[in-house]
């Protein structure tokens, strides 16, 4: 094996463990220049190994494949649940909340157990049909034509719903979720309703199981620094924390 395939295997290598690598601290491990790093980087690229960014590579970016929220259910259950209960944590007496669709923010909605009045509102006809059995909480379910694979709205009609209502907090889930293309869904105009939702409310919560991440969908929702709260499970790498941490939002380990 050449010098050259010893860096690429270290650098692929470092990749995988930590989901980040940095030209100056590869360059300062392997004893060589920044420089050659940026050259091996530019390799890798070519043979769709890395995503080279300014200074650094990330794995290849994997696009959000579009599923029934069915479907979705069955993925990722137990980390899922463990997010919904650690959602739960943060309600307040008084909250008025707004839930986006998908399957983790049903898990949520499925744990929530409000101890005084709490408002909703939600454009998910799943996440609106559990909220109706539970006591203490009334729910608004915004209006619009019905989307079949994640039973919610999201048109005019439903953007127009928003405009008359103020929230304490979003909860909102996401289809892909990348330090550098940000937070985002497979659709633009789910996108656009979920950050009109974003302005909507005062505290932005996001849910969302370690499988999203470096996943990229078509719609962006979001920059990281819009997010006050990332709950998601221990599968988060170090780096993908540290890049959350210093963008100023507070990530929950459920």
């Amino acid at each position: 094996m050449t010098n050259i395939d010893k860096r690429h295997e270290y650098i692929l290598a470092q990749l995988g463990k930590e989901g980040y690598v940095r030209v100056e601290d590869l360059a300062a491990s392997l004893g060589v220049t920044g420089a050659t790093i940026r050259k091996d980087l530019r390799i890798l690229e070519s043979r769709h190994a890395l995503l080279r960014n300014h200074g650094s590579a990330s794995p290849v970016v994997r696009k959000v494949i579009d599923l029934p929220v069915q479907e979705k259910s069955g993925i990722q259950t137990t980390q899922k649940n463990r997010i919904a209960h650690a959602a739960c944590t943060l309600i307040a007496e008084e909250d008025a909340i707004i839930l986006t669709s998908g399957s983790t923010i049903e898990a949520f909605a499925t744990a929530l157990r409000p101890r005084g009045p709490l408002n909703v509102v939600t454009p998910s006809l799943r996440v609106g049909l559990l909220l109706s059995e539970k006591d203490n909480i009334s729910t608004l379910m915004l209006g619009g034509k019905i989307i079949r694979k994640s039973l919610s709205v999201r048109d005019a009609y439903t953007m127009d719903g928003l405009k008359n209502v103020k929230c304490s907090k979003l909860f909102f889930s996401c289809d892909g979720l990348d330090e550098t293309s940000g937070i985002t869904t497979a659709f633009v105009e789910e996108a656009r309703m979920t950050a009109a939702m974003i302005e909507a409310a005062s505290q932005v919560i996001l849910l969302a199981d370690s499988s999203k991440i470096g996943k990229v969908g078509f719609g962006k929702i979001c920059d990281l620094t819009d997010i006050d709260i990332l709950i998601t499970d221990k599968g988060i790498t170090p780096a993908v924390r540290n890049a959350f941490e210093t963008a100023g939002v507070r990530v929950i380990l459920a």
